[in-house]
């Protein structure tokens, strides 16, 4: 028998974890780690739902924490088999899980420091060596060819169009004739996204699981360059800084190339670009490297300025080049990480900005629930920090349309490549009120079988 049981993402849109078995091989599609809400962050200090002992391999979509940042928790644990993934996904997930073990530690020792943990003493989940462990059994794949991963369990990776380096992977167990097809979808990107390629369209599958994040909604109309230029000079007419939360890895690189196109365009004033993250400085790097994964087809914009760099632009990778930022007056921009506001330095630029009427907080891309960018986006009026209430007097801005996530319309035309129905289908990735609306309308239009399962929800396949 083969069995598929969820162990994260599970309406939810964080903690990506499912464990396919299958003749006595067990491989965990994704590691990631629960973010948003406190009861969801607790579940990553809980028992670990599985035997990682008994794993014999990880597969990673992409290198987003709720894919990857469980993965050093495993191997503390004792899991020390293959982790297989695309070349820029190990070099992204090295620095992502780097970065979330220094975040922990920084805000354990923090804690401590001002007795405001609960936990005595507070305790990072894992440590910098447990990333460095991860890391070495990162196993570095070519899309489109088929991998062995584990016994009966094959393998190929599909490029998804949503990060550098991103994949569906697309699965068959072959101890049967014909295999049984499994299809992961990860996190579908966008049509016609900038800086990125379109998903490949996806195969023919027995089973699918398919990721809901916009299930039940889809991004604004209006052009996204249009709209983020509007919030641009909104803000400068305040005259404040302009801080723009964002993921170190992808969304930060976006950021970027979409102010320098407006730049060049005339559509915005040439304003210094703070990026305030050494990941994000380091993921740019990176970005360059493996610029043919990605559409980096503009190459230079102005002349002498590239697209993710030129003179207004401005890393920021030691502490006390951040700490300087607290003197910049605007209209600048600060880009800093993390992108819903949960850790890192946007903490800090948030005391800092968010009491100052003049100063814009632009929100980009999706917000969780529970998380501190959720809350600004639904009018909080004062946010949590280190132990205090901070009052929002800054304007908050949302940019229509930044997501590295397909909208529904996206997810319906990426699916509609699939022309025989899966003999069952499973939403995940997705708050209960997307992934719901998105299984009825599959339901109803396609008549494909569809489920939502719950977390730990268990599945036979054939």
């Amino acid at each position: 028998m083969v069995q598929l049981t969820f162990h994260g993402a599970a309406r939810t849109v964080t903690g990506s974890k499912y464990l396919l078995e299958a003749d006595g091989s067990q491989v965990l599609v994704d590691c990631g780690m629960f973010q948003g809400l406190k009861k969801l962050r607790q579940m990553n200090w809980e028992p670990t739902p599985f035997d990682v002992k008994s794993l014999d391999a990880v597969m990673l979509t992409h290198a987003h924490l709720d894919h990857t940042g469980y993965l050093p928790k495993i191997v503390r644990e004792g899991y020390n088999h293959r982790v297989f993934c695309t070349p820029a996904t190990a070099e992204l997930a090295e620095l992502i899980m780097l970065d979330s073990a220094k975040i922990q530690e920084n805000d354990a020792k923090y804690a401590n420091k001002k007795g405001f943990s609960k936990h005595k003493p507070a305790l990072p989940l894992y440590e910098g060596r447990d990333v460095l462990s991860a890391v070495k059994l990162l196993r570095e794949v070519e899309r489109e060819k088929w991998h062995q991963i584990t016994g009966p369990i094959y393998a190929r990776f599909h490029d998804a169009g949503h990060l550098l380096g991103s994949n569906m992977i697309e699965v068959e167990v072959r101890d049967r004739d014909p295999a049984l097809r499994i299809l992961f979808s990860g996190d579908v990107g966008r049509y016609d996204g900038p800086l990125y390629h379109d998903p490949a369209p996806p195969p023919e599958c027995d089973i699918l699981v398919c990721e809901s994040t916009y299930g039940n909604r889809d991004h604004p109309d209006k052009d996204l360059s249009d709209g983020l230029a509007d919030v641009f000079n909104r803000a400068v007419k305040r005259g404040g800084v302009i801080l723009m939360a964002s993921f170190a890895v992808g969304r930060a690189q976006q950021l970027i190339y979409l102010m320098q196109v407006l730049k060049c365009e005339g559509k915005i004033p040439d304003l210094p670009i703070y990026l305030d993250s050494p990941m994000a400085c380091n993921a740019t790097d990176i970005y360059r490297e493996f610029s043919v994964d990605h559409d980096l087809s503009e190459g230079e914009l102005c002349g002498d300025r590239p697209v993710l760099g030129g003179p207004a632009v401005h890393l920021c990778r030691s502490v006390d080049e951040s700490k300087a930022l607290n003197h910049v007056e605007g209209p600048a921009v600060i880009i800093s990480s993390s992108g819903m506001m949960t850790a890192g330095r946007i903490l800090h630029h948030l005391k800092r900005r968010l009491p100052d009427k003049r100063s814009t907080i632009v929100l980009g891309g999706y917000m969780a629930v529970g998380t501190r960018g959720r809350a600004l986006e639904e009018g909080a009026p004062t946010i949590r920090m280190h132990g205090m209430d901070v009052p929002v007097n800054a304007a908050v801005e949302k940019v229509p349309g930044l997501s590295g996530h397909a909208d529904r319309s996206g997810l319906l035309r990426w699916l509609s490549a699939i022309k025989e129905p899966p003999k069952q289908v499973f939403l995940t990735h997705g708050e209960p009120d997307a992934a719901d609306a998105l299984a009825k309308t599959l339901a109803k239009d396609r008549g494909w079988k569809v489920t939502v399962p719950d977390l730990g929800e268990s599945h036979t396949l054939g």
